[in-house]
């Protein structure tokens, strides 16, 4: 599974957190910025490029990770991508349903939340990543409507 990460200055702390934690765990994580902290940066050119990226990536199973202070602007960036199915989570319960029911591909962590919390955003984390996406026809049948707005 390749993983790709951005932030903007609000999840520039966190993020650096997240991807020491995955880089450590053994997954394959490409930082597609910011790579410096900046105070001026702005949310919708990461999210835009973390989702080129897997709209993309020839891999099976790819997906992204993106942080900001709320996530909701991230996951609003994110979801205007055809194909990208990105989630502003905030518990592990949250992100497992996100990835059984509807094969989220991206998730949007609210740093604001979770910068303080590391059993949180890594419990998170682990389930997002290891949940895999049930299949349903129901669930598949609601993707792909998604995908034709």
């Amino acid at each position: 599974m390749k993983i790709f990460i951005g932030s903007d200055h609000m999840g520039f702390h966190l993020k650096e957190k997240v991807f020491a934690y995955l880089v450590k765990h053994g997954y394959d994580v490409e930082d597609v910025g910011d790579k410096a902290l900046d105070p001026n940066d702005d949310f919708p050119e990461f999210a835009q490029q973390t989702a080129i990226k897997i709209i993309g990536s020839t891999e099976d199973d790819t997906r992204g990770i993106l942080l900001c202070g709320g996530g909701q602007g991230m996951a609003m960036a994110a979801n205007r991508f055809r194909g990208i199915r990105a989630s502003v989570i905030w518990d592990a319960y949250e992100a497992k349903m996100t990835r059984n029911d509807n094969d989220s591909n991206m998730l949007c962590l609210p740093s604001r939340v979770l910068e303080n919390d590391d059993t949180a955003w890594q419990g998170i984390l682990e389930t997002w990543l290891n949940t895999p996406f049930a299949g349903a026809a129901r669930f598949k049948r609601r993707n792909a409507q998604i995908d034709e707005f």
